[in-house]
């Protein structure tokens, strides 16, 4: 719950910087930023709300209610990848900022490894298994510090790591959707995944994993803008 909402209010902070230095009016900056923050926070207490009355435990529908957490986040970054308002704050938020909110997934990780002592999620979710997603939260501050702070490497290498990223991210995804207790089911150990139906842990897929994703999406995005911007 924590991370989550420390991560929302990162985000927040940073659409408003952005906002600032793309030259929006004090009015628009707070109208973005503001709808930003509602609209996140709208998304958590509900989230949480339907986990606790255990609407997401019901996984003998095709698809299972718990991927609405997954669905709608994906349909509003997609939203906000193509808008061009979002377009003109990308290209004035600074470009390490995107890599180094990276970090938080190694916070992740251990989490779900204490899930996996505990006997609540099945091994191959953690990297005991097959997840390897901690490797990008130990080399994002690596990245963002050379490719950005000391602009030693160029950029080409973010645009690498930032697509390996969503290969890993998806890697997990994938990984969690076959071990849910569905007709999809391929990873037969116990326990099935139905952990992430839970309050609070509900949030990985509805918030941690969304922002996972849509930082490197905008992260790619802002690279190729700036590049398109010293071509011209």
């Amino acid at each position: 719950v924590l991370l989550s909402v420390i991560l929302i209010y990162i985000i927040y902070r940073g659409l408003k910087i952005g906002a600032e230095k793309a030259g929006y009016s004090i009015e628009a900056q707070k109208k973005i930023s503001s709808s930003f923050l509602s609209v996140s926070f709208l998304w958590f207490i509900l989230v949480n709300i339907l986990s606790v009355k255990g609407i997401f435990l019901d996984f003998s529908s095709m698809p299972p209610k718990i991927f609405i957490v997954v669905i709608i986040p994906f349909i509003v970054i997609i939203y906000f990848l193509v808008s061009k308002k979002i377009n003109r704050i990308l290209l004035n938020v600074p470009g390490q900022w995107l890599i180094y909110i990276q970090s938080f997934r190694v916070i992740v990780e251990i989490l779900l490894w204490m899930l996996l002592l505990l006997n609540l999620m099945p091994v191959q979710m953690s990297f005991e298994g097959r997840n390897f997603d901690i490797l990008v939260g130990l080399t994002a501050p690596v990245i963002a510090y050379f490719c950005y702070s000391k602009k030693k490497w160029s950029d080409t290498i973010a645009l690498i790591w930032n697509f390996a990223g969503l290969i890993l991210l998806a890697n997990i995804v994938i990984t969690a959707i076959l071990s849910m207790p569905t007709n999809l089911r391929v990873f037969m150990n116990e326990p099935s995944n139905t952990i992430v139906a839970y309050f609070p842990v509900v949030l990985l897929p509805a918030v941690l994993v969304p922002v996972a994703y849509a930082m490197h999406l905008f992260s790619i995005k802002q690279i190729l803008m700036k590049r398109k911007v010293v071509v011209r």
